[in-house]
């Protein structure tokens, strides 16, 4: 669903996390995302607002050298 002011913004509805700890992606979100089997992503936390994921590869793009910190862990094709 798209956000009456911004239309950038969504909301892909809600998930159930399972008993492993695992969650889908609404197909929508990978959509929009270009999220795609086999991708990393990568999961940041701020205890008072919330979780954010993205795709390793964007977080790269926008902050040359985080590479290093995730280590051998992520492709760049």
């Amino acid at each position: 669903m798209q956000h009456q002011a911004d239309p950038n913004k969504r909301f892909y509805g809600a998930i159930t996390v399972s008993d492993r700890g695992q969650i889908v992606i609404p197909a929508q979100a990978r959509r929009d995302f270009g999220i795609e089997v086999g991708d990393k992503l990568l999961v940041f936390g701020d205890l008072r607002h919330g979780l954010a994921i993205d795709k390793a590869d964007n977080i790269i793009a926008r902050a040359p050298g985080f590479e290093q910190i995730l280590g051998d862990g992520v492709d760049h094709d």
